[in-house]
């Protein structure tokens, strides 16, 4: 998905175009303003003192049912414009074993939202050599979290680069604490929607005790959902120290407290999702909702564009 672009250039006065402007079948005549249609993509509007040119580009990642169509009405009637509108930010929460990685694969793959997570982030500044990663390596070496003031001002600056900027942004898992959050909000960043998902703990535990991960490919896989291929897989598949139903309810715990803090910032934006369900199921939920909100910008938008040319 993406945008509708829009482009509104002033040309100097043109001619009528015959065909169109004597075709009683689009009520034009030569007194009147009137439409030369070139191709599918540019529209033209002639009066008697300028041209306009109206410059209609289509993005793949737009659906088909919010990409603009010139109709009978359109042609006949004053060209309404149509706003590009802003691009899509996103926040995804949700527990260890949520389904959040899919969830966030399947959004990138439709809607073309850049993918930031702070965890990859921090781990990319320090590989890179970045002030903000020496700072944040130089915590990490004495054993101590990196201070929220780094990593907030990574993700404003991962946020703010041209690819965020102009495709939009799903920020994954972040932020974790009313302070992160608070931090964001003091920088202007909000999401558009906050997306929660909600899983049971018991069926936390289950995903979590039951994963195993293959140490020669990384793959990571389910006792019970994603069993391994063939025995010999299963022999060298390894579980994760922390991965017990001990740890992990401390872990449940700890994030409990976080994201309540987080949603209350939140809660005019909140969409929160069974995360129980299917895959497919919890996407499509979600798909619902993104859709919902690309639409609302693109009316928005549409309408604000349309008051300014008219004004």
């Amino acid at each position: 998905m993406g945008s509708l672009g829009l482009a509104v250039t002033s040309m100097a006065a043109a001619k009528p175009t015959p065909s169109l402007a004597s075709s009683p079948s689009l009520g034009l005549s030569n007194e009147k303003s009137f439409a030369s249609l070139h191709s599918s993509d540019f529209l033209e509007t002639s009066t008697s003192r300028a041209s306009f040119r109206l410059e209609i580009s289509h993005h793949r990642r737009l659906p088909a049912e919010l990409r603009w169509k010139p109709s009978a009405a359109t042609l006949s009637g004053p060209v309404v414009a149509v706003a590009k509108p802003e691009p899509v930010k996103i926040m995804i929460s949700g527990a260890p074993a949520s389904g959040k990685g899919t969830q966030c694969e399947l959004i990138k793959k439709k809607y073309g939202l850049v993918h930031i997570s702070a965890g990859d982030l921090l781990r990319a500044e320090i590989a890179a050599g970045t002030e903000n990663g020496k700072r944040a390596k130089e915590y990490m070496e004495k054993g101590m979290l990196v201070p929220d003031e780094i990593v907030v001002m990574m993700v404003n600056g991962r946020l703010l680069q041209p690819d965020a900027q102009e495709n939009g942004w799903l920020l994954d898992g972040y932020p974790r604490s009313l302070s992160q959050a608070a931090a964001l909000e003091d920088l202007g960043i909000r999401p558009d929607l906050f997306i929660l998902l909600d899983v049971s703990e018991e069926v936390l535990i289950e995903r979590v005790v039951g994963r195993r991960l293959d140490p020669v490919t990384g793959k990571i896989y389910h006792l019970k959902y994603s069993p391994p291929e063939n025995e010999e897989i299963a022999a060298r598949l390894t579980q994760r120290f922390d991965d017990t139903e001990e740890k992990i309810k401390l872990r449940l715990k700890t994030h409990r407290q976080n994201v309540e803090a987080v949603l209350s910032i939140y809660k005019d934006v909140i969409f929160k999702v069974n995360g129980d369900a299917p895959i497919e199921d919890v996407f499509a939920e979600i798909d619902k909702a993104l859709s919902s909100v690309l639409e609302k910008k693109l009316r928005t938008d549409s309408s604000s564009m349309a008051a300014g040319m008219t004004s």
